[in-house]
């Protein structure tokens, strides 16, 4: 008995030995991870995220650096809230942090295995960029689309005319959606999805909106997969059924124009659907799938942002009577009053260019980015960001950090008039599109049509806030989601000059 007392002594001791041994050797070879929240049993740091997390992580931020880690339920995220790591991420190591990770409600209709947005880099998705970068976003091809443009702002001040008479209000982000969806429908089409006119798009723009609103939002799936068949927040059902409405537009209208193809009617348009098709039919990796759900990309991310980035610099100039009165001079005294404003007059327009970028640094259309995630374990300044992390890069926190921007929370576009920073992801206190291979494909459009847009509105009439609202009244709240919107449509009664 004392024997078999003393073996299981010995046995004990050792064991005991040997898993002090691991647990020491585990805890120095164990990854440096950033510091973070000490997260709660089970679901972590999920309660700290609220209904904005862009601005909740910029809290965080301030407490924990400009890289934390954070628990979210099973899942490991890391945040990124500075210059100088976002330029890391983005472009040092962009490689690295190339894949997407895409959230559960993605997969409704598989768009994460179509979309050039969420598709990891590979020769998929070099193909579909290819595409993108070739026949809507490429030099010549805006080149020569400008009398379009200049057609569809046009049609815009038209419609603000018509309601100027009439003495009514404009919803300007409505107006500004209109214009784009018009401007991409012609491109793509060679049709007007929208009467400039009338509110025919309404339950189009409700549809991309809440699309991006169900992709953005914190979603307990993505934090516990077990919840996945579930769908307890219902999130997945909901974007189905908005994707659903919207590729069956697009399906119906590829289908149109393969039925005039079969028929030899088509050709005269060269448009970019004919384009793509004929893409489809000669190379084996775009099919018709992927245009359809390539349309999806294209309107979803080439509207919406569009539209809220001329609402919320209506609304910032409103608010500031000063900044509007410096706008419209500089207009009058480079264009004329009244006059129609070209893109060969923008790169004059240095405080109309200043006042695009102001406002997407205090409201960037995409305040989280889009979310990657790493393959591999990679270490950024001195942490470890763990495989399979999601990595967040917080463009929100990034322009409101006062340590990077003097009164970050203030309206003032002179700043950039003595800054050389651009917004085409070289400049990385400045990051609206993002960065790196992955930086958005629409940029190159988007600063086109923005301040050509908002000019043109800017250089036609005066403008009072409805109701008699005083500027300091306005309000100004957002609302989350994979782009950020005004929570209160802005809407102005024009004037004439």
């Amino acid at each position: 008995m004392e024997l078999l007392i003393l073996i299981l002594y010995v046995l004990s001791t050792v064991t005991l030995l040997i898993s002090l041994q691991l647990l020491i050797k585990s805890s120095k070879t164990s990854p440096k991870l950033p510091p973070g929240p000490v997260p709660l049993p089970v679901i972590g740091s999920l309660l700290k995220l609220g209904d904005k997390p862009h601005k909740s992580l910029a809290k965080l931020a301030k407490i924990y650096g400009p890289i934390m880690c954070l628990k979210l339920g099973r899942r490991t995220t890391v945040v990124i809230s500075s210059p100088a790591l976002a330029k890391e991420v983005l472009q040092k190591q962009d490689l690295a942090f190339s894949t997407r990770s895409i959230p559960n409600a993605v997969h409704a209709h598989s768009h994460n295995r179509y979309s050039t947005a969420w598709l990891p880099v590979a020769d998929q998705w070099r193909s579909l960029r290819k595409a993108l970068n070739s026949n809507i976003f490429s030099g010549s091809r805006l080149e020569a689309s400008q009398n379009l443009r200049r057609q569809k702002v046009q049609e815009l001040i038209e419609y603000v005319g018509k309601c100027c008479q009439e003495g009514v209000s404009v919803d300007i982000g409505s107006a500004a959606f209109k214009t784009s969806l018009n401007l991409l429908s012609n491109t793509v089409f060679s049709i007007d999805m929208a009467d400039p006119t009338q509110d025919s798009v309404k339950q189009f723009r409700h549809l991309i909106w809440q699309s991006a609103v169900e992709i953005g939002k914190p979603n307990l799936v993505d934090y516990f997969p077990i919840l996945e068949k579930i769908d307890p927040q219902g999130i997945r059902r909901r974007l189905t059924n908005h994707f659903g409405q919207i590729l069956e537009l697009f399906i119906q209208l590829i289908n149109q124009r393969l039925e005039l193809r079969r028929l030899g009617k088509s050709g005269a348009e060269n448009d970019v659907i004919d384009i793509l098709l004929n893409i489809s039919e000669t190379n084996g990796e775009i099919n018709k799938t992927h245009i359809e759900h390539l349309c999806l990309d294209i309107f979803g991310a080439g509207t919406d942002t569009t539209s809220s980035s001329v609402e919320w610099a209506m609304a910032e100039l409103l608010r500031s009577p000063e900044t509007l009165k410096k706008a419209k001079a500089e207009l009058e005294q480079t264009i004329g009053k009244g006059k129609p404003i070209e893109e060969s007059d923008i790169p004059q327009l240095s405080y109309l260019q200043a006042i695009v970028k102001e406002t997407m640094r205090l409201h960037p259309p995409a305040p989280l980015l889009v979310p990657r995630t790493v393959e591999t374990n990679v270490e950024v300044c001195g942490y470890t960001v763990p495989q399979g992390a999601q990595v967040l890069v917080n463009a929100w926190a990034i322009g409101h950090d006062p340590s990077v921007w003097e009164n970050p929370t203030s309206f003032m576009p002179e700043r950039f008039l003595d800054l050389d920073i651009d917004v085409r992801g070289r400049d990385f206190e400045l990051i609206p599109f993002g960065g790196g291979r992955r930086i958005c494909p629409g940029l190159s459009l988007a600063i086109r049509v923005i301040p050509l847009m908002l000019g043109s509105l800017l250089n036609s009439f005066d403008w009072k806030l409805e109701g008699g609202i005083k500027p300091e009244e306005l309000d100004m709240d957002d609302k989350f989601g994979l782009t950020l919107q005004k929570t209160q449509p802005l809407r102005v009664v024009p004037f004439p000059m």
